[in-house]
């Protein structure tokens, strides 16, 4: 009999469903889909299953929730999870050859210490502690500073002139949305390499801030701009694992694809008994997850063995060649990361029982990927109006909304499901 634990958040559950062989209800936030559904879409749970009808390729958040949360509600995973609980220490004992978990009840306030397990994994995600930079100047400015995780919403930004730092997914999807719901101007400071996309005419990218001086920031290349309202970090997460014992902790410089001490970007290379789910940098991100649990389940209720199972010195060589090949990818090369994950997800496939992994068209996948990319070049603004065709047999079309993203300020769940349903069920 095996004795699991895993420390738990979204991904957890996505864990729980193939274990069994049978993701916890945040807050909403005024965001859509920045990637279409049809590249995350799971294979043995269809968005058309869980709202009865086709919808749209780029669904807003509302939607995504609670397609995630109809998905662990049908495998029925509640009944294993202990709510209300937090872990304070996680170590192993390697006399015994067993984990030593420290919990605490957060009701009673009472420390369990006698809770032991033969594997652990840990799937809280990383896109919680947020990455804030400290620029000259920023601590005394007069308007409001803020991360990327604490955006709830464009309304409080209209009319404002928004400061946005960081040059990736975040700071583009919080800039559109301000942008749709009317903010006055949007200035986006990139570290590396500017986005590139054809931006409206109020928003610009900039090089990187050196300081603030008043409401006035200045940037690397010389340039200024005044009347700042609002500063917002999209500057990334750190990968916080505190609770683990000092060997067992993850550490990661960035967000990387491929992540050091995890072979096969799951399980810790000195102790294969634990596992990391999601710790990556993520392109497929709902696909990949259940691929990575399908691996763990298979590993360890011992259906499969990992190919270098024995030998930590082959696991961290085949960590140090995935990393090498990240490396040499340039950091505005999209496609070129899509490949990259694109062929670790088919690497852990192979490694998986072949009965029971779940199957879907890997091409499809990485062509869908492509087009995504290159319809954010020609439109930034429309991209998320294209429809995208299933990965999965009879690979059919996502319909097309009535009303332009840029238009529709609607993202409840029934505001977007319904015109679907009416037409589908009519």
């Amino acid at each position: 009999m095996v004795n699991l634990f895993i420390q738990a958040c979204i991904d957890s559950k996505l864990f729980l469903l193939k274990f069994c062989r049978c993701s916890i209800e945040f807050t909403c936030i005024r965001l859509w889909s920045n990637g279409p559904k049809e590249v995350l879409e799971y294979t043995d749970y269809t968005f058309e299953q869980h709202f009865g009808c086709p919808i749209p390729s780029y669904p807003p958040r509302a939607v995504l929730y609670d397609y995630i949360i109809g998905r662990a509600k049908a495998g029925d995973i509640r009944k294993f999870i202990r709510f209300q609980t937090a872990v304070r220490y996680v170590d192993f004992d390697v006399r015994n050859n067993e984990f030593h978990i420290t919990v605490q009840d957060l009701i009673t306030k009472k420390s369990m210490t006698s809770l032991t397990f033969d594997y652990v994994i840990v799937a809280t995600g990383h896109y919680t502690t947020p990455n804030v930079c400290n620029f000259e100047g920023i601590s005394k400015f007069p308007g409001r500073v803020l991360h990327s995780h604490d955006y709830r919403g464009a309304d409080e930004f209209v009319g404002k002139n928004l400061l946005i730092i960081g040059g990736s997914y975040s700071a583009e999807d919080i800039a559109m949305q301000c942008y749709k719901f009317g903010a006055n101007s949007i200035t986006i400071s990139y570290r590396s390499c500017p986005m590139g996309f054809k931006w409206p005419d109020n928003i610009k990218e900039v090089p990187i801030l050196e300081r603030i001086e008043g409401r006035t920031a200045y940037f690397q290349d010389g340039t200024s701009v005044d009347n700042i309202d609002c500063i917002i970090m999209c500057t990334g997460y750190r990968h916080n694992h505190s609770y683990m014992a000092e060997h067992l902790r993850l550490y990661c410089s960035g967000n990387p694809y491929i992540p050091s001490n995890l072979y096969k970007g799951i399980f810790w290379s000195a102790q294969p008994r634990l596992a990391y789910l999601a710790m990556q940098n993520q392109l497929y991100t709902l696909n990949m997850f259940d691929i990575q649990a399908a691996l763990v389940r298979d590993v360890f209720l011992d259906y499969v063995q990992l190919p270098d199972d024995g030998d930590e010195k082959n696991r961290q060589e085949d960590i140090s060649q995935w990393q090498s090949r990240e490396k040499n990818i340039s950091i505005d090369d999209h496609e070129g990361f899509s490949d990259l994950q694109t062929d670790y997800i088919r690497d852990i496939i192979s490694c998986c029982d072949q009965n029971t992994v779940p199957k879907f068209d890997l091409e499809r996948a990485t062509a869908g990927m492509y087009k995504f990319f290159q319809d954010k070049r020609e439109n930034i603004i429309t991209y998320r109006d294209q429809p995208f065709s299933s990965i999965f047999p009879s690979y059919k079309q996502a319909p097309l909304c009535q009303t332009p993203w840029i238009q529709n300020m609607d993202d409840s769940i029934q505001g977007f499901i319904s015109p679907f349903q009416a037409m589908f069920f009519q």
